[in-house]
């Protein structure tokens, strides 16, 4: 990076409003209607804020694969280094979900389960007969199992989540059975595309924003 635009990333961020919003993007995905909620302004000045944020090149956004009206903001971490305040995170128990929990949430409830010693479930809104055999392979890649996994639905979740996050859009767009806290990633679907390539970059993602999530739980290490 070079000094140029290190300054206008520290200018950009030189604002309380735009260091709330890097703040509540950290950990999750969002509308630009949630964030103006989330700092209370008017449409008009989130629009300026986030085209700021947009032109340091700290936030992208991109349109939802469910409701296609839908844009979805989200940090470029590898531009915020150690400009962003970690707030913690207390779950005991945390729950993934996507539309057909075979491939996305099954690789994240893996993945997580291998990191930290966390009570973890995936299900999805319309689950699978089988988890699919390109999430099988390039999970294994990884060094994550999921042969042994099976798809699931809502009402067969054990108990109820303190951590919900939803990983597509599509479950995201849908009512949420559990009153939790709830984050989003917005993660392409690879099933879609049903190439190798977008797997892994699908979990390559997950893999990123689980290391950010397992710094923010609270009590928790890595194992």
């Amino acid at each position: 990076m070079d000094l140029s635009q290190r300054a206008r990333i520290h200018h950009a961020l030189g604002d309380q409003v735009r260091l709330q919003v890097v703040d509540e993007l950290y950990l999750a995905d969002r509308t630009p209607a949630e964030i103006g909620d989330l700092v209370g302004l008017p449409s008009n000045l989130v629009a300026h804020h986030l085209a700021v944020l947009e032109q340091t090149g700290l936030l992208t956004r991109h349109r939802g694969e469910g409701d296609r009206r839908r844009r979805y903001l989200s940090l470029n971490h590898d531009l915020l280094a150690n400009t962003v305040t970690r707030s913690p995170i207390t779950a005991g128990s945390v729950l993934f979900v996507c539309t057909h929990n075979s491939a996305r949430s099954q690789y994240a409830e893996a993945a997580l389960r291998d990191r930290i010693g966390v009570d973890v479930q995936s299900a999805g809104t319309i689950p699978a007969d089988l988890i699919h055999p390109k999430a099988i392979s390039t999970a294994a890649e990884m060094g994550v199992e999921l042969a042994s996994g099976n798809p699931k639905a809502y009402d067969q979740v054990r108990g109820t989540p303190d951590l919900l996050i939803s990983v597509c859009d599509r479950a995201r767009e849908t009512a949420m059975p559990f009153r939790a806290r709830h984050l989003h990633w917005s993660v392409p679907d690879p099933v879609e595309v049903d190439r190798v390539e977008a797997f892994r970059a699908a979990f390559g993602s997950i893999n990123d924003r689980l290391d950010r999530l397992v710094d923010a739980l609270e009590g928790r290490t890595i194992s």
